[in-house]
C-alpha cells in the first residue's frame, strides 16, 4: 500500500491525526449502539409490542448487518475509507435518532434495518481505517482501538441518562448526541480519515470462505459469542449462584469494563511480549476467570471471575484483525469482511444455542462450554498467528 507523501500529509502524520481520527470512529460507533441499548425498553412502550415480537424485530438489525457486511469491503476499497464513513455514519446517526420517536411499527421496522445495515458498513470499513493506520504506523494500535469502542460502550448509556434525569425528551437527548458526533466527524476528523481503501484488492467478499480466513472467522466467531453469552445469561447465571437480582445484572458490566481496560493496554503488551506470549497469557487469565465463576457462589467472588475473564477475552480478536491487516498475501478487506460476518454469526447464533444447552443441562454447563471453547480457540490462535 503506498500513501500519501505530500509535506502536509507528513505533517498530520508526525502528530498521529489518522490514529485519532480512527479511535474516534470506533468511539462514535460504540456511543450509537449503547445509545441503542437505553432506546429499547422505551420502543418497545411507544410500538406496544410483546417480548417476541419485539425479539422479531432486533433480528433486523443484525440480518442488515450481516447482509451489508458481504459487500462493505468493496464499497470502502471503492469509495475510500473517508466517503464509506462518513456517509455510512450519517445514515447510522440519523437511523438512530428515528429510532428515538418512529411509533409505526412498520417504519420502525424498516428503520431497525437500516440501522443494522449502516452499523455493519461502519464496523467494516472503520476495521478497514485501521488496518491501514496500522501498516502506515508499524506500531501494533488495533487493541487500542478496539477498546475505544468498549468505551464508547459506556459513554452512551451514561451521557443520555445524564440527559434524561437532566430534564431532556428522548428525541432530544438522541438528536443532541448524534448531532455533535457526527459534526466532529465532519469537521474535524474526517479530513483525517483515509479518502482511499485498499488499493491494489480488486476482489468482493467471498461466499465461500476457506483457508486461513475461514479459520479465523471461526476463532472470532468463538471470541464474540464469549461476550454474548455473559450478555444474554451472565445476570442469570449470578442468580443461580445466589447473587441478589439487583447485582447480578453487573456481571456483564465488570466483564464489559474488563475488556476495556484489556485493549486499552492490550497494543504495548502485544509490542513487548510478541501475540504468542499475550495470546497464551489472554487464555490463561481466561480460563482462571471462568474457573472461578464456576468454582465459586455468592456475589463477590463471581464477579471478581467476570472481570478475570473479560481481562482474558479483551484482547483476542483485535489480536486477529492485527494479523490480518499485517500478514502478507492476505486479501485484507476482503478477509475483514468476512472474519467479521462470520465473528456476528457467531455472536448472533451462539447465545441462542446456549439457550437449549441451559435447558437440557443448566447454566453450568453453558459457561463450562464457553470457557472450553475460548481456551481451545486460543491455543489454536497460538500454534497458528506469529
Amino acid at each position: 500500500m503506498t500513501f500519501p507523501t505530500t509535506a502536509k500529509d507528513q505533517h498530520q502524520a508526525a502528530f498521529h491525526w489518522d490514529e485519532y481520527a480512527t479511535r474516534y470512529v470506533f468511539l462514535v460507533l460504540g456511543i450509537a449502539v449503547s445509545v441503542w441499548a437505553v432506546l429499547v425498553p422505551f420502543a418497545k412502550a411507544r410500538l406496544q409490542v410483546n417480548d417476541a415480537e419485539l425479539g422479531g424485530l432486533l433480528l433486523l438489525i443484525g440480518t442488515g448487518a450481516l447482509l451489508s457486511m458481504l459487500w462493505a469491503g468493496w464499497l470502502t476499497n471503492r469509495f475510500g475509507c473517508r466517503k464509506t464513513l462518513c456517509l455510512s455514519t450519517a445514515v447510522f446517526l440519523c437511523s438512530l435518532v428515528a429510532l428515538a420517536f418512529t411509533s409505526d411499527v412498520f417504519l420502525f421496522a424498516v428503520t431497525l434495518f437500516i440501522f443494522g445495515v449502516s452499523s455493519g458498513i461502519v464496523d467494516i470499513a472503520m476495521n478497514i481505517q485501521a488496518s491501514l493506520v496500522e501498516k502506515r504506523s508499524g506500531k501494533r494500535l488495533m487493541s487500542g482501538f478496539h477498546g475505544m469502542y468498549s468505551v464508547g460502550g459506556f459513554l452512551g448509556a451514561l451521557i443520555v441518562s445524564m440527559m434524561l434525569k437532566a430534564g431532556l425528551s428522548l428525541l432530544s437527548a438522541t438528536a443532541i448526541l448524534s448531532i455533535l458526533m457526527f459534526a466532529v466527524l465532519a469537521f474535524i476528523f474526517q479530513q483525517h480519515l483515509y479518502p482511499f481503501g485498499i488499493q491494489e484488492e480488486k476482489s468482493a467478499f467471498s461466499l465461500r470462505p476457506k483457508g486461513i480466513v475461514l479459520f479465523l472467522g471461526i476463532l472470532c466467531a468463538i471470541f464474540y459469542m464469549s461476550d454474548g453469552v455473559v450478555l444474554d445469561w451472565g445476570a442469570l447465571f449470578m442468580m443461580s449462584k445466589g447473587s441478589p437480582a439487583e447485582l447480578s445484572g453487573l456481571a456483564f458490566s465488570v466483564f464489559s469494563v474488563a475488556i476495556a481496560i484489556g485493549r486499552l493496554v492490550g497494543d504495548r503488551l502485544v509490542e513487548r511480549l510478541g501475540i504468542g506470549k499475550v495470546i497464551v497469557a489472554s487464555g490463561i487469565i481466561a480460563i482462571l476467570g471462568f474457573g472461578i465463576i464456576l468454582g465459586t457462589s455468592g456475589s463477590l467472588f463471581p464477579m471478581a471471575g467476570f472481570c478475570i475473564a473479560g481481562l482474558g477475552v479483551s484482547n483476542l480478536i483485535p489480536i486477529l484483525f492485527s494479523y490480518i491487516s499485517q500478514h502478507r498475501g492476505l486479501p485484507v478487506s476482503q478477509a475483514i469482511s468476512t472474519v467479521t460476518t462470520i465473528g456476528y454469526l457467531g455472536l448472533m447464533a451462539g447465545p441462542p444455542a446456549m439457550g437449549y444447552i441451559a435447558h437440557q443441562y443448566g447454566l453450568y454447563a453453558v459457561f463450562g462450554a464457553v470457557a472450553f471453547l475460548v481456551i481451545a480457540g486460543a491455543i489454536a490462535a497460538r500454534k497458528t498467528l506469529h
